[in-house]
């Protein structure tokens, strides 16, 4: 990073789409800090347009406050940190300290090559029990290798001085000393400089929902080699194992869609014969039960009238040439493999 000459400090910013970032953001531009975005994109993005795999739309406020946001993946290598968290979890697969250090160190490296001076953040004190006490901040900031150039703009007043502000060159009197979950102080700031109506809210981590957290185990616990590609399946349809072989049938034809452009080389795509229905991805030790089991479920979610019905399946949606007559599988014939 800079040595600090610099007469206008440079901030990246960690944002999301939640107000938090995006008024730490706003303190220090207020400052006339130049402020760089950056976001970084994964699986376990609750926003609606992260499930349609759609941009977050972050730079539709942060736009109108002149902020440039870079955007980076959250990698592989982050499904280890889900896996042997060194901090522990959450209420469920969240490891929210653990987390927040990755993409810290993400960030300093990104920092170093956009040659900015310091990291902030729109964490706020005690808003969150685990990852934002006061004690969970210092293991952030240390564990990270930021220790005097990571900044809290909110809660700044309340916690120990950056080196930054030493120096003089943010002015720690114009930062805000936030405490706890309400956002009052948030909504003021936004209301009064006329960027409320671009808040959208759009931050929040799948791993924390208890559905998704037992998709996720499971996946861990059948995949040797995880992939955040893998990961996105989960985000789609109803689950199903059997035999060691994930299903996975699709709920709409996004979903559809989405099955069919994650399946991996090996997998299997079936639907209803003649009839309208889903879309229903076979993968993993996939054998003559598992598909039998699979045709029982797709014509269990199809339109089909009858008990008795034909589906058809193959390696490709265009060549699925092989066809298997079953009975249509009941509720409770599901229930126990449903994930």
């Amino acid at each position: 990073m800079n040595d600090l000459n610099n007469d206008r400090p440079i901030g990246l910013g960690l944002i999301s789409g939640g107000l938090d970032s995006l008024i730490a953001c706003l303190v220090l531009k207020l400052q006339n800090i130049k402020v760089i975005g950056l976001n970084f994109k994964s699986p376990f993005c609750i926003c609606e347009k992260a499930y349609k795999n759609a941009e977050c739309g972050l730079n539709l406020y942060y736009d109108k406050l002149g902020i440039k946001t870079y955007y980076l993946q959250k990698e592989d290598d982050y499904l280890e940190v889900i896996q042997n968290p060194k901090f522990g979890y959450g209420k469920n697969l969240n490891p929210c300290i653990d987390c927040r250090i990755y993409i810290l160190k993400k960030a300093k490296l990104f920092a170093e090559q956009i040659n900015a001076d310091f990291i902030f953040t729109g964490e706020v004190l005690d808003q969150r029990p685990k990852s934002q006490n006061l004690k969970a901040l210092r293991i952030i900031e240390e564990e990270s290798d930021l220790k005097g150039i990571l900044l809290r703009p909110l809660s700044a007043l309340l916690l120990k001085p950056t080196t930054l502000e030493k120096k003089g060159l943010i002015e720690r009197s114009k930062l805000l000393g936030i405490k706890g979950r309400s956002r009052k102080k948030q909504l003021e700031l936004a209301r009064s400089h006329g960027i409320l109506n671009e808040y959208n809210a759009c931050g929040g981590c799948l791993l924390t929902e208890k559905d998704f957290a037992n998709r996720m185990r499971d996946y861990l616990k059948f995949n040797k080699e995880p992939s955040m590609v893998g990961v996105r399946l989960l985000k789609y349809g109803r689950h199903f194992r059997f035999n060691g072989a994930k299903i996975i049938i699709g709920r709409n034809e996004l979903e559809n869609n989405f099955l069919i452009h994650l399946k991996e080389s090996n997998g299997i795509i079936m639907e209803a014969s003649n009839v309208k229905g889903p879309i229903t991805l076979i993968q993993g030790n996939i054998d003559e039960a598992v598909i039998k089991f699979a045709a029982r479920l797709t014509l269990r979610y199809s339109d089909a009238l009858k008990s008795r019905g034909e589906v058809i399946y193959g390696r490709e949606p265009d060549t699925l040439n092989e066809h298997l007559t079953v009975e249509k599988g009941t509720q409770e014939f599901l229930t126990p493999y449903l994930l």
